[in-house]
């Protein structure tokens, strides 16, 4: 043994050893490299399922709300048409009143004709033959005119 010194077989072992401790270290490498491969493959799988959850959660908000603005359009809608049926009978309820406006006014001044036709006809003074023309005031007093007009009432004695 004089070729092989201690310091020669301790180089020896602990190349072995080392070599050893090499050859465990690249296996256990890859196993880390894929452990850590399928982690990873793992993690961006469960970030995929999140960012899909979240837009599943945008897509059902996005419904509620525009549930919510159809229902909130249809109120408008139902408002309006419950307000032009009332305009039009409010319309309605003008034109008929205006028509009976008009109606009374011709006939009030179908009357004053009337009224004023029968004018000469009428005396003030229930006891004379003379027409006396009578002007009866805003306030309700009345006014004689003289006029001189000798008319016979037909049934004087029933007067």
């Amino acid at each position: 043994m004089s070729n092989f010194s201690i310091i020669d077989i301790i180089v020896s072992v602990l190349t072995a050893i080392g070599g050893w401790e090499a050859i465990k270290y690249l296996l256990n490498r890859r196993a880390e490299k894929r452990k850590a491969e399928a982690e990873a493959g793992s993690a961006e799988t469960a970030a995929t399922k999140e960012l899909q959850d979240v837009y599943q959660q945008m897509i059902a908000d996005v419904k509620a709300d525009r549930d919510e603005q159809r229902q909130y359009i249809n109120e408008l809608n139902d408002d309006r048409k419950r307000l032009r049926e009332e305009r039009e009978e409010l319309r309605q309820r003008i034109d008929d009143t205006e028509k009976k406006v008009m109606d009374l006014q011709r006939e009030v001044a179908r009357n004053g004709r009337m009224v004023e036709s029968l004018r000469p006809f009428i005396c003030g003074d229930l006891r004379c033959r003379k027409r006396q023309t009578v002007t009866i005031s805003e306030n309700g007093g009345i006014e004689n005119k003289e006029i001189d007009i000798d008319i016979d009432p037909i049934n004087n004695g029933e007067l």
